[in-house]
């Protein structure tokens, strides 16, 4: 029994595998500007991943993630105290559900969060990354580095493919400083 149920497993793996190609190749995001950002957003924070929680949605049909930031500076908005964003995917116990060009956050790790409302699978009116990837920039030391480097975007409306930063990211109080003067406008 155990061996052909194994035969079954491995059977479904290359159907498995061309489907999850096949999705994978479905996400498709157009370049955003730190301007397009900026302005799409309702709010922007610099904070620190607390923690991570993954859910079912009320359907029991999707994985929800909610990720518990504590904000250092306020960019964009209003925030106060401890704040919850919902992510879509996540873990719960062996059970993945993988946003291809999701955000991607670790308890402990410092960004900067591009924020807004939105309804998600079986959750209305959630503070979310609407730009998924893009909207998130890591803080290593003195630089923020966008999270969708290496991912494929399409040009936005000058041409451009590259995220903000390139690979070598941003001075954070140039980000800062650029956000700051795209929400004034």
């Amino acid at each position: 029994m155990r061996a052909s149920l194994f035969a079954v497993k491995l059977s479904l793996l290359p159907s498995a595998l061309a489907l999850s190609a096949a999705s994978a190749g479905a996400t498709t995001l157009i370049r955003q500007g730190l301007d397009h950002l900026t302005t799409g957003n309702e709010t922007i924070v610099q904070a620190t991943v607390l923690d991570i929680h993954s859910y079912w949605n009320a359907d029991h049909q999707f994985i929800l993630t909610d990720v518990r930031l504590r904000p250092s500076r306020i960019l964009k908005g209003e925030a106060s105290g401890d704040m919850i964003c919902t992510l879509m995917g996540g873990s719960v116990g062996d059970v993945t559900t993988l946003i291809v060009g999701g955000a991607d956050l670790a308890p402990g790790s410092e960004y900067v969060l591009f924020l807004a409302h939105d309804d998600l699978p079986g959750a209305a009116n959630r503070l979310t990354i609407r730009d998924h990837s893009q909207g998130v920039f890591e803080i290593v030391g003195s630089r923020a580095f966008s999270q969708a480097i290496g991912d494929p975007l399409l040009p936005d409306e000058h041409g451009k493919v590259d995220v903000p930063g390139g690979d070598d990211g941003l001075d954070l109080d140039e980000l800062i400083d650029q956000v700051r003067s795209h929400s004034n406008r």
